[in-house]
């Protein structure tokens, strides 16, 4: 019955047959670095340093130091191919995740023999227990801190088990049983329940599940005010795919484990414990990530504590590499599910379409489609962009555009900034605003008028739309409507 439920393998064999989509190799690769550094000519996009391009999810096969993993990277590193494997059209995909938020199907507990990540299992006790050699973690560049965990779902609760959340966060493997995770502050729920059993002094059993069915991936990374406080994000995937999310106890922590999981990781995120995360290079730096630079290593960074290590039989492991493309469909889809949750509540029917680009790595930057009925109207655009603003602090940007414009073809956006906008009236630009602090130009020392502390920021709106009442004087060249143009292609 397994093969019915849906989890990485089930989506593997749907696009397995499809070029465009996978491929698999077996020749030898080295996953400090070269394996990011492969991926990135092949399929990574996003911000990443050109040359890239879009392509297909990789599958290596002969992983260097590690003869029983394969590595999976690449899977969401295409909007069409997350389209391909949650059935849904690529445009629509925002407005996809925004119902299944509303509608929720919760995840249920499985037995142990119903569980295949539990397949095998390690426990920290063993006498060579070393998650360096179990996990095979990639780096995605020589200066890495470190072989990252760089899409774990981190699956935790409050103290009184009356709450559970699910995030993403980067985790170095710094030692045989020792992780070092950076939780952004004041961003996840994990944070909030690890802040209260730091103040009891006391360890907060987690488990880390990778390699996941798309579904389950980017549902974690919805975030407040969206997905509030208490509101677990495994529903989401259970809402997309009708079925709910299988969860188990874990094996060596007070906590649960994705039944379907490739990988888990358990232990404890330990109180009042930090460490340096690049204790081992010393490079200063973490790893790259989703605007296109390298970012610091941190100072202190919380420490977890893994006391097992748990996968199921020739196990796939997951990667991303930080600015790829696969981090806009992480980010981006969820971002654009609450925004349209938003505006939709505030101005219904007026946002006909949201999407947020590569260029923004999906947190930085969203292109509204504006619907603008009647001279009523005018002005709505600009409204729309600050409830995208209220929506979600971390974005920086909003393009404004009519509905015969593109919003998946950066080429037809600028179009409108080229044709349709004049940069004396159509920019708004709000001050001393709180943004996300990986965007390097948001320190004091870029801009001290406005930049008082890391991670603030000006906010742009470039309104692209045409006034309503001269809607007539731009009307694209209309060429003859030819539905069946395919044939002249057979």
């Amino acid at each position: 019955m397994g093969e019915d439920k849906w989890d990485l393998r089930k989506v593997l064999s749907e696009i397995k047959d499809d070029p465009k989509n996978y491929h698999e190799t077996d020749v030898e690769v080295d996953p400090e670095a070269e394996l990011a550094g492969v991926y990135r000519y092949i399929g990574a996009g996003g911000t990443v340093e050109r040359p890239t391009q879009e392509g297909p999810a990789m599958m290596f096969n002969n992983v260097k130091g590690f003869p029983s993993t394969r590595v999976l990277i690449g899977l969401m590193a295409s909007r069409r191919r997350v389209g391909k494997m949650l059935h849904h059209d690529y445009q629509t995909l925002g407005q996809f995740f925004n119902e299944a938020v509303s509608k929720p199907v919760p995840p249920v507990l499985v037995d142990e023999k119903d569980a295949p990540t539990h397949e095998v299992v390690h426990h920290a006790t063993d006498k060579n227990f070393d998650i360096r050699k179990l996990v095979a973690a990639p780096t995605n560049t020589p200066q890495d801190a470190g072989p990252y965990i760089t899409v774990g779902v981190v699956l935790g609760s409050n103290m009184d088990k009356t709450m559970s959340d699910v995030t993403i966060h980067r985790m170095c493997i710094e030692g045989k049983d020792k992780l070092g995770i950076y939780i952004m502050p004041g961003g996840r729920h994990i944070g909030a329940f690890a802040e209260e059993y730091e103040k009891a002094n006391k360890p907060m059993p987690v488990t880390i599940n990778i390699g996941l069915d798309p579904a389950v991936t980017i549902g974690t990374t919805f975030e407040p005010p969206t997905t509030p406080l208490g509101y677990n994000e495994l529903g989401v995937a259970g809402s997309i795919r009708n079925q709910p999310v299988e969860l188990v106890n874990g094996v060596s922590v007070d906590e649960k484990a994705i039944a379907r999981a490739e990988y888990t990781l358990e232990g404890y995120i330990m109180p009042n414990e930090r460490m340096q995360e690049d204790i081992n290079t010393r490079t200063g730096k973490a790893m790259p990530e989703f605007p296109g630079y390298d970012g610091d290593a941190n100072p202190a960074v919380q420490v977890i504590k893994v006391t097992a290590v748990t996968h199921r039989k020739d196990p796939i492991m997951q990667s991303v590499i930080g600015p790829s493309e696969e981090h806009v469909s992480m980010a981006g889809i969820p971002t654009e599910a609450s925004i349209l949750q938003l505006v939709n509540k505030a101005i219904p029917g007026k946002v006909t379409k949201v999407y947020n680009p590569s260029a923004g790595g999906g947190k930085l930057m969203t292109i509204m489609q504006i619907h603008k009925e009647n001279e009523a109207d005018e002005g709505i655009q600009r409204q729309a962009a600050l409830l995208a603003f209220s929506a979600f602090k971390e974005l920086k940007t909003v393009f404004l555009v009519d509905e015969d414009v593109d919003i998946f073809d950066m080429n037809d956006v600028v179009w409108t900034i080229n044709t349709r906008f004049q940069a004396d009236k159509d920019i708004m630009v709000l001050s001393g605003m709180r943004n996300h602090p990986l965007d390097p130009s948001e320190r004091p020392e870029y801009d001290p008028k406005s930049i008082r502390f890391r991670g603030m920021s000006s906010k742009l709106v470039v309104d692209g739309t045409v006034p309503f009442d001269m809607k007539d004087q731009f009307e694209r060249a209309q060429f003859m409507k030819v539905p069946d143009w395919k044939k002249y292609l057979e």
